[in-house]
């Protein structure tokens, strides 16, 4: 083979041109077209180079006719090809055995003795003597044999495996030493503008070549108007409402129930006074709250609940003391934007103890609002996630326990509790996580029992405690735990630094 015409240094467009001139020759002798395999083995080419020749040549127009073909033909295994060379299992175990007879465990450790004493012992060439002293022995049990399954290997090695019987071929087939391949060739014949030179034919229509006319003596690519064109990107879902729906997952796994979050207005008597939070409390003033205008008030309150409410604000109860103050209802009736769903786990709580007590998991994942100065690590509103579990006895314990089932289905394992002060929870904890990338430890939620002076004035039942916690869904160890990998889920290159460093994520938001 010359060195122009081996399969590395041959290119598809020598390749074509080679392809074309073979095609010249045959059509000459009076051949209508020629078969690809056959002629990548006479220009000395790989069938796969030759393959990428009649493609390119179709693409420049009615050079060439090309029809794929399928054939099915039989090549030998590598066991197949060692058998050709050396002979079958079962005649190498054969002419192994001394006229005196092998050991059996000495015939075992041969390369071909398992598989060989096998088949030898069913064509009935050994026989095995269990009494032999020493161990069972193997003799031979005809003088000479004949390695069929050689012949019948290099019949098909030869190219005449059509001549086997079908049954032969199964049987080399199911002794792994035949295999059936798919080979898919070209019939090539000359097309209506064949030609044996390549001209390379011009896809763009310059405003050079209009201008200067010599557009009309060029030849141009036909469109193909049925070719696909570049899929445009399409949208992707934001990687928070990806999050969020993890978490969701996460709590539905762990049997709690979604609460209703679609009002987005409440009242502050919801929003603050039935978590026990004193109407002097800084989170109620204008600087931190959103008040509407219109409607202004609300209206509609539980009575009873409302009285209970107000007393122990004012005057205590339930063994507290309360905060000692004029609790007003003009304060309590005043609309806001809600500062925290836990004004919702209120509500739920409520109307869990209008009914025979039973134990209780509930959860949201909702838009709250404060009324921050937006700058580089604040915003006007953000998502709360927050979890509720009732029941009779539950403790600080059980609440750890909890969180750390809920922050271990997240990836998050390394958790601390540090005390904190919560107006409607006692004991409270904040919660922190070990954040890798960072290398330290950041907060990721705050919980707490509810206190009860919030759940008694609901008429929960003596014993009953909640267990609540919260965290934010913009929070960055959320983004870095919760999306596991945010290139994969947003679809496209994300540069994550840009990711922490913005208003949603920074760590002093």
């Amino acid at each position: 083979m010359s060195p122009t015409m081996g399969s590395a240094a041959v290119g598809p467009g020598s390749a074509a041109e080679l392809l074309l001139q073979r095609l010249e020759l045959v059509g000459a002798q009076g051949e209508a077209g020629l078969c690809s395999l056959e002629a990548a083995e006479a220009l000395g080419l790989e069938h796969q180079v030759l393959v990428g020749a009649v493609k390119s040549l179709q693409s420049l127009g009615e050079v060439i006719e090309a029809e794929q073909r399928t054939s099915k033909k039989w090549e030998l295994t590598p066991e197949g090809k060692e058998i050709v060379q050396e002979g079958s299992h079962e005649v190498r175990v054969f002419h192994s055995i001394p006229s005196e007879g092998l050991v059996q465990s000495e015939l075992m450790k041969l390369p071909s003795g398992k598989v060989g004493f096998s088949k030898a012992m069913s064509n009935k060439w050994i026989w095995l003597d269990k009494t032999s002293e020493g161990g069972p022995r193997i003799f031979r049990a005809v003088e000479t044999v004949q390695d069929s399954v050689r012949d019948k290997l290099l019949q098909v090695e030869q190219g005449e495996g059509e001549k086997l019987e079908e049954k032969d071929k199964n049987e080399l087939k199911k002794r792994k030493l035949l295999a059936e391949v798919t080979i898919k060739t070209y019939w090539i014949s000359k097309g209506n503008a064949f030609s044996t030179t390549i001209t390379k034919q011009e896809t763009d229509l310059t405003p050079e070549v209009i201008a200067s006319g010599s557009w009309r003596d060029l030849k141009f690519k036909a469109y193909n108007f049925e070719a696909l064109g570049i899929m445009p990107e399409s949208g992707h879902l934001h990687p928070l409402l990806k999050v969020r729906s993890q978490f969701r997952q996460i709590f539905l796994e762990m049997g709690f129930t979604e609460m209703p979050t679609n009002n987005f207005i409440e009242s502050s008597f919801w929003n603050f006074d039935a978590l026990f939070q004193p109407q002097q409390h800084p989170a109620r003033d204008q600087h931190d709250t959103f008040f509407l205008k219109d409607p202004a008030e609300a209206i509609d309150f539980p009575m009873d609940y409302l009285k209970r409410v107000k007393k122990v604000h004012s005057q205590g109860g339930y063994g507290s003391q309360g905060y000692r103050y004029d609790w007003k209802l003009e304060e309590a009736r005043k609309n806001l934007l809600r500062t925290h769903t836990t004004a919702v786990s209120a509500r739920m709580l409520y109307q869990l103890a209008q009914q025979k007590f039973t134990p209780a998991k509930y959860f949201s994942i909702d838009r709250v609002f404060r009324n921050e100065t937006l700058d580089a690590t604040h915003l006007a509103e953000f998502h709360q996630i927050e979890g509720v579990v009732a029941d009779y006895g539950l403790t600080l314990g059980d609440l750890m326990g909890v969180l750390k089932a809920f922050f271990t289905k997240l990836g998050i394992t390394q958790l601390r509790f540090k005390p904190a002060y919560n107006p409607y929870t006692e004991p409270s904890m904040e919660v922190f996580s070990y954040h890798q990338g960072l290398k330290k430890w950041v907060e990721v939620g705050n919980s707490g029992l509810f206190r009860p002076e919030m759940l008694l004035p609901m008429g929960l039942p003596d014993g009953v405690s909640v267990i609540a916690w919260g965290l934010s869904l913009e929070r960055p160890t959320m983004i870095k735990y919760g999306i596991n990998n945010i290139r994969e889920l947003v679809g496209h290159k994300v540069n994550l630094q840009m990711v922490y460093d913005s208003p949603l994520c920074r760590l002093d938001a």
